[in-house]
């Protein structure tokens, strides 16, 4: 009876353990506050569809000059609903103003393609494809 009993505690003890680890590495991961001085959201829309695929697109200006490895980075963090589809375009310094996006292609004004950087989609599968635009 008394070797159950540890057992037992034993047992509580590593799982009580485990718990604290998952809850203290959950709160401890960085998120988009470290792309804060790297990165500016200059436009963002939304379909207002709840019960079908969720459409968000993202406008981002690039403060610096980052690698498409960071921005593809940057823009994997954001929301994505499951058989939804994220849009996160990216600009360079010379676009200024708030950039009003729209659902259907080519999503922004043509004037603002010439400071298009980069580009960067999650498939409804959750798959990213990011794409480096040569001016």
């Amino acid at each position: 009876m008394k070797r159950n009993k540890v057992i037992f505690y034993l047992l509580g003890v590593v799982v009580l353990f485990l718990l604290i680890q998952i809850i203290r590495s959950s709160f401890s991961n960085p998120g988009l506050e470290r792309f804060a001085n790297d990165f500016e959201e200059i436009g963002f829309y939304r379909n207002e569809n709840n019960t079908g695929p969720v459409l968000r697109i993202y406008a981002i200006r690039s403060l610096k000059d980052n690698t498409p490895e960071y921005m593809r980075e940057y823009a994997d963090m954001q929301p994505h609903t499951k058989y939804g589809r994220t849009l996160v375009f990216f600009f360079g310094q010379e676009v200024s103003e708030k950039v009003l996006l729209n659902p259907k292609e080519p999503y922004f004004s043509e004037e603002l393609a010439p400071f298009l950087l980069g580009k960067f989609e999650k498939t409804p599968m959750g798959e990213g494809r990011f794409e480096l635009v040569q001016q």
